[in-house]
């Protein structure tokens, strides 16, 4: 669909072609790199499908790409470009507004306006978050940029979830704050997740099961409702559309924002991977 919608946008450059490139499972980083080399591709676009840029998950990404080509040749046929953070892309915000809006419809008039619109995304450990990582505050920007296209009288929080392990995260934590608001009277809830633009087990099992089945029923909600991911949204496929060729018509093929480190990183990687993209893309 996106690769349709850049042939029509941008002719000159047709056909398009995606390469999906996965940390955990098949295809893999090498994997999808490999074939781009084999089907002799002049011109690449890595694009993260993670909005919002954090250290831990774009970045962990692109160190990946570095690894790839640690011990092996970069091709000097393929010109690369990088687009690694699109948190406040109007049609981005606008998706998630057509989202909530679909939600809000399904509440009795006569509470919709107090609904709160909790938007969740997948918490970080505040040792990142005091490093100088971006990632709260791009989420809290898309937030932002969703309520001003939204325009409704809604109050709306931004939460975190799906923390792992003792360390301290960014809180509150989602779970804590649909009881807390319960406590407060506040029966009425949206779950928005901001952060992840297709569904997977966090959303169909961590929102959908633990917290608006299970949490729902044991902290006395009312109605409690969670917002679709953009998924396939023909608005969410021509925000990627739109972001791609933005940037292949005006750039940059590589940001100052992700070539300068956080203030407190003491990354041996982070620095080795922001100097060979530096190197990789020719900038």
């Amino acid at each position: 669909m996106l690769t349709e919608a850049l042939d029509q946008m941008l002719p000159e450059s047709a056909p398009h072609k995606h390469y999906v490139a996965f940390r955990y499972v098949p295809p893999f980083t090498e994997d999808a790199f490999q074939e781009i080399e084999r089907d002799g591709v002049e011109r690449a676009v890595i694009f993260s499908q993670y909005p919002q840029y954090s250290c831990a998950t774009t970045g962990s990404s692109l160190n990946a790409i570095a690894d790839f080509y640690r011990n092996r040749e970069v091709p000097s046929s393929i010109k690369f470009s990088l687009i690694e953070r699109w948190a406040t892309h109007p049609l981005l915000a606008k998706v998630f507004a057509e989202r909530i809006r679909e939600k809000l419809e399904a509440f009795d008039s006569r509470v919709r306006n107090d609904v709160v619109i909790l938007f969740t995304a997948h918490s970080l450990p505040l040792k990142a978050v005091s490093r100088g990582d971006t990632y709260p505050h791009e989420v809290a920007a898309t937030v932002a940029a969703t309520m001003s296209t939204l325009q409704v009288p809604n109050p709306h929080r931004l939460v975190w979830q799906s923390k792992v392990g003792p360390l301290p995260w960014l809180q509150p934590y989602t779970d804590d704050a649909i009881k807390a608001y319960v406590k407060q009277g506040r029966k009425h809830l949206i779950l928005v997740p901001i952060a992840f633009v297709n569904e997977h087990i966090e959303t169909l099992h961590e929102l959908d099961i633990e917290y608006c089945d299970e949490l729902a029923k044991e902290a006395g909600v009312q109605q409690i409702e969670r917002v679709a991911t953009p998924n396939d949204h023909p608005i969410f496929i021509a925000a990627l559309a739109d972001v791609v060729a933005n940037h292949l018509k005006n750039g940059p093929r590589l940001s100052n924002q992700f070539l300068t480190r956080c203030p407190h990183c003491v990354s041996q990687r982070c620095q080795s991977s922001k100097s060979f993209f530096k190197k990789f893309i020719g900038v």
